[in-house]
């Protein structure tokens, strides 16, 4: 089963525990405002791989990945959710920490055939990074052109999984900022005991020059990036609505 590859990264530090092999998967049906990879979306486009191809340029590093291992990112992974399994069978074959960077859009519990795909994924995957955008339905409509409600429930069906659970949310200065719905969102991942990081990333404005070669619109122009130093207050709003979740169930 070959997958459709935007591009792949050596020595990825940002993409979960450890160094890591980062796998760019093409294709998403998010449309994020500020997402700095639109060349990602097309899921017509990108280079067709192996699985067997993409281990082999893994082992190639493999004593660098030793606290680390390989995150599947995008684009977006759960569209390929065949191509998924095959390429983590074989890396937790070769006992390769496994880790999905997804927004969670594609998870859909009433397709049957689809969640028993999942079902068996999760039983390959070690961590999954759920960026979760918004945690206001509109808001996130508006921001992504996609609503949250499956997204949620995703972050759900991870705990019952028991597969642990990376929450990032991009930090956008009068957008995703306000500390309302950041507490908003403390409180909502505040309920899962699989929640093992938290991630408050702040905006930037790098890839602009992205849709300018591409002859695309920025939909952000204008919006500043993020102040680094805020980010501290952000982080704190968010934990604080973790805090009072985890107060209320006497955890």
């Amino acid at each position: 089963m070959k997958g459709k590859i935007h591009s792949l990264e050596s020595f990825g530090t940002v993409d979960g525990p450890g160094t890591r092999f980062v796998v760019f998967v093409q294709g998403c049906p998010m449309r994020c405002a500020y997402c700095h990879n639109p060349d990602t979306w097309d899921v017509n486009a990108g280079t067709l791989m192996e699985p067997e191809y993409i281990i082999e340029q893994y082992e190639r590093n493999k004593a660098f990945y030793k606290n680390g291992g390989i995150t599947v990112t995008g684009g977006e992974p759960l569209l390929q959710l065949d191509f998924l399994i095959e390429l983590f069978t074989l890396a937790k074959s070769k006992e390769i920490h496994t880790c999905i960077d997804t927004s969670g859009i594609t998870f859909c519990p009433e397709d049957a055939e689809a969640m028993q795909k999942m079902d068996r994924l999760m039983e390959l995957t070690d961590l999954v990074m759920l960026d979760i955008k918004h945690i206001d339905p509109e808001q996130h409509l508006q921001l992504t052109a996609q609503p949250n409600t499956n997204i949620l429930k995703f972050a759900a069906y991870l705990e019952e999984k028991k597969v642990d659970m990376w929450i990032r949310h991009v930090v956008v200065p009068g957008i995703t900022d306000d500390e309302k719905y950041l507490e908003e969102l403390g409180y909502f991942i505040g309920q899962f005991s699989n929640l093992k990081a938290l991630d408050a990333l702040p905006y930037h404005v790098m890839g602009k020059a992205k849709y300018e070669k591409l002859g695309m619109k920025y939909r952000l122009e204008g919006v500043p990036a993020m102040d680094k130093s805020k980010l501290v207050e952000k982080k704190k709003a968010i934990l604080d609505g973790v805090k009072r979740r985890r107060a209320e169930m006497n955890i």
